[in-house]
């Protein structure tokens, strides 16, 4: 019987032979590969922590200690570890189980995580918890080097080290060393610093000389000299100036190595940051030679790591084609983006223009803030962003684009719904909080094609703070997605329309398109003509242009993929009321609640916003004769 398949939690893996333990890593890579592979997920990462993840369900009990993961999508081990090895054959679908840590899926799952950053914050959060409540469960977070670029993971570490809560903070640093030690005697104290013989000698010699004031005199006396010396004749990390007690660098791949040496810190009852150095995709050629690819993959074939998906045109890949032109035309045309080159179609941009391409790294305050610094200075800065990391940036959009009224591009990628990776990434915020900026002009497109008309027209022709929302996936085809901005579009909006009929008007915008027209010509079959009017712009809204075209029309619905209270819906209904007395005006959003995950014909089913929905929808709220 394979060892896996009997490993339930803490417990089991407690019971376990160090040979045992080796043999168990390589059964969680077969059943990794082989799961990720009909569902699709983050593999590479979690191949990268296996060794790291049994070693840590073995030292802590995440029913009772609290186990924090930075970002999450490296949380599949952890999940496998306890008791949910049967869920994966619904990893990520519509009712299965999340990609990411859930609380309400298990008690180990000690919290929410889906953006970067933030773990020590949280960590340091339960740490204090714990003292103030008198109990005596341990703390460990995981961070990645990724994270650890954002601003807020140092906050947290300067915290954490001056509060002086016991806690384990494990730096997965799989990609580059951070303060990488340099020469002989560097690297021999690095190796011996990490070896539990000398660990073990230092938390007893720290324990005996506690004992009395004259040893806690002797033993502050000798730590100082220490630490003078050490300073003198070594580089020291910035973890170490912060006051955090820094074992590392460590090989993350070795489960063994990596208990005893969590158990020592575990036991050093201080705040210590242990970094292990991992290798993303290990154990899988495909993924060890294109951990990029496999960082989120869909469904692929196992046997050569080749995707099963259809290929074709993506909004992304499309923003990305755009953007080399732009840059070959125009010498102050410059990309911003945090960590997302390859997400956000930026690769090519990146090889072709490297003076021009600014990777902050996981810092979307920053790369908004240096975009306002850009802009003032005579540069036409693109700051492409996924719509649920731009939401911190809010401050920075407000006070150092808007309030100058500077030429800042924000192309606001995977907006709306973006399926299997739910709650934390969905894009249907954005509308509400960039509607908020004076001066904001905001486009919606519906095809790769239009994307790619306005984002050239807002690079090109216009001259202001302008944000671009486009979903994630690939194109769209419709008829009459032709942009032409006008000059007044800033102060009155733009709008399409794609079909006339006298009984109700459907608004919507962006590529919820395909489902309004849809439910339109289900509605005719069923004798209710519809007019379908398509926003171009949701800020500003063209309330104006709605009226003329919606004619006599005494109902309309408005339907967008946003978060109630997020979206255009109330404005625009306070407008047309204001301007038509009497008219009617209905809509669906996504509701005040955090969407699940699964996939987009699901999800659109299950908030009702597929055709059949709508429909439904209208048939109940539409005014009937008496």
């Amino acid at each position: 019987m394979r060892i896996l398949e009997n490993i339930q939690g803490h417990e089991d893996l407690l019971r376990l032979t160090d040979a045992q333990r080796l043999e168990l890593c390589q059964e969680i890579r077969e059943f990794l590969i082989d799961r990720v592979s009909r569902t699709g997920g983050h593999l590479a990462s979690n191949l990268g922590t296996v060794e790291l993840s049994v070693a840590l369900e073995t030292v802590y009990d995440t029913k009772t200690d609290r186990l924090v993961f930075d970002v999450g999508h490296q949380s599949y081990v952890h999940k496998l570890l306890t008791g949910r090895q049967a869920d994966f054959d619904r990893l990520r679908q519509f009712g299965g189980m999340a990609g990411f840590p859930k609380p309400g899926e298990s008690i180990t799952d000690s919290f929410v995580a889906g953006h970067a950053s933030s773990s020590v914050s949280i960590a340091l959060g339960m740490a204090r918890a714990r003292t103030l409540s008198g109990h005596n469960h341990d703390v460990v977070c995981v961070i990645g080097d990724g994270a650890a670029t954002g601003g807020m993971a140092y906050e947290g570490l300067n915290d954490a080290a001056e509060s002086r809560e016991p806690m384990v903070i494990i730096l997965n640093d799989n990609e580059m060393s951070i303060d990488k030690n340099v020469g002989g005697m560097a690297k021999h104290l690095s190796r011996l610093r990490s070896k539990e013989s000398y660990l073990g000698m230092k938390q007893h010699y720290r324990s005996f000389m506690s004992k009395t004031g004259v040893g806690r005199f002797v033993y502050r006396a000798t730590r100082a000299v220490k630490d003078w010396f050490k300073r003198m004749v070594l580089p020291t990390t910035i973890f170490e100036n912060m006051g955090l007690t820094y074992l590392g660098p460590v090989d993350g791949n070795d489960v063994n190595q990596l208990i005893g040496l969590l158990r020592l810190a575990k036991g050093m009852k201080t705040p210590v940051l242990l970094h292990v150095l991992t290798k993303k995709g290990k154990g899988y050629a495909p993924a060890e030679q294109n951990p990029s690819k496999f960082h989120g993959i869909g469904k692929f074939d196992p046997a050569t790591g080749e995707t099963l998906s259809k290929g074709g045109q993506t909004f992304s890949g499309a923003f990305g084609k755009t953007m080399l032109e732009l840059a070959e035309e125009n010498n102050r045309v410059c990309a911003i983006t945090a960590a997302m080159p390859g997400g956000t179609g930026l690769l090519d941009f990146k090889k072709t223009y490297p003076k021009r391409t600014f990777d902050v790294g996981i810092a979307e305050e920053h790369a908004v803030s240096m975009a306002g610094g850009l802009a003032k200075q005579g540069m036409v800065p693109v700051v492409a962003l996924y719509s649920t990391f731009l939401q911190r940036s809010y401050d920075m959009i407000l006070q150092d684009v808007a309030m100058l009224h500077l030429h800042v591009v924000l192309a606001v990628d995977r907006a709306g719904l973006v399926g299997e990776d739910g709650e934390t990434h969905h894009g249907i915020y954005d509308i509400g909080f960039l509607r908020h900026a004076p001066g904001m002009l905001i486009l919606c497109p519906a095809s790769c094609a239009e994307q790619q008309k306005m984002l050239r027209w807002a690079v090109q022709d216009y001259n202001g703070p302008v944000a671009i929302r486009y979903p994630r996936g690939g194109d769209r085809s419709f008829e009459g997605c032709n942009w032409s901005p006008s000059a007044e579009i800033a102060t009155t909006g733009a709008l399409a329309c794609h079909r006339m009929g006298d009984d109700v008007t459907l608004i919507s915008y962006g590529t919820l398109l395909e489902n309004t027209m849809q439910a339109a010509e289900k509605l005719a079959q069923q004798g209710i003509e519809a007019t379908v009017l398509r926003l171009l712009t949701v800020e500003p809204l063209p309330v104006y242009n709605i009226l003329t075209m919606m004619s006599d029309t005494p109902h309309v619905v408005i339907l967008e993929e946003a978060a109630g209270g997020c979206g255009i819906r109330e404005a625009l209904a306070w407008e047309l009321h204001h301007l038509k007395p009497g008219i009617q005006v209905d809509g669906i959003d996504l509701g005040h609640q955090f969407i699940t995950h699964g996939d987009m014909n699901s999800l659109y089913q299950h908030y009702g916003l597929d055709a059949d929905s709508i429909v439904k929808f209208v048939q109940e709220v539409r005014p009937h004769e008496n």
